[in-house]
């Protein structure tokens, strides 16, 4: 439905048409996502029992949410290719971050259920997005607008969840977080409470994430 309705404009999305389209995506995914998650949990639990039957079962419907979920990111993803990000003009910056980010998210969760080739290629395409998406962010956006801040999280979720690569996750939320702050006075006052909360969560991942590593190097070290 929502790519009908794109595919007819065949011109670029008001801010807030573009915004409604991404929380539309996500809730479709985000659901697909934590089905995955649970059953992917509960088939470890049911491989242990041994019970192979109730291990088919719950292969098969791992094997349905998956393919669910990939129909509903390639929806996205030829939605972005073929007509958000080719319509972006070379000015429109914000848009064109926007998409890029939103690119790396959807072969980020494309990564979070593939194996193997499969998995190398969704990801090599998710790092892509990203690292041009943060390239034009750094360039031409504020430390404090709430679109760079929301790239700079995504981007490092997917350094430590899908490269696990802590030290880069860590080193791109902190100097995101740094530069936010040190440009407070830049804070537009409409994107204020968006660009905190990310900001808050950038912290929060930091403290998290260096707390797991100084756990390793702590197991490591009595190993």
């Amino acid at each position: 439905m929502q790519m009908a309705f794109v595919q007819e404009l065949n011109e670029p999305l008001s801010n807030e048409e573009r915004n409604l389209l991404s929380v539309a995506y996500k809730n479709v995914v985000g659901a697909r996502r934590s089905s995955w998650r649970v059953i992917s949990s509960i088939e470890q639990k049911t491989s242990a029992d041994g019970n192979e039957k109730k291990i088919e079962m719950v292969r098969a419907y791992r094997e349905k949410i998956e393919k669910e979920l990939e129909a509903v990111c390639q929806d996205v993803l030829s939605l972005l290719d073929n007509y958000l990000i080719k319509n972006c003009s070379e000015t429109q910056y914000e848009s064109k971050v926007f998409y890029l980010k939103m690119k790396g998210d959807y072969y980020r969760y494309l990564a979070e259920v593939a194996t193997g080739e499969k998995r190398a290629t969704v990801v090599e395409s998710s790092e892509k997005a990203y690292s041009e998406a943060h390239e034009i962010s750094k360039e031409h956006m504020q430390p404090t607008h709430p679109i760079r801040l929301g790239l700079a999280l995504n981007y490092s979720v997917f350094y430590y969840e899908i490269q696990n690569a802590p030290e880069q996750a860590c080193h791109l939320a902190k100097t995101a977080f740094d530069d936010a702050i040190a440009e407070l006075d830049t804070l537009n006052e409409d994107s204020y409470k968006d660009s905190t909360l990310i900001m808050q969560l950038l912290r929060d991942n930091l403290t998290l994430w260096t707390s797991d590593q100084q756990d390793d190097d702590g197991g490591e070290g009595n190993n």
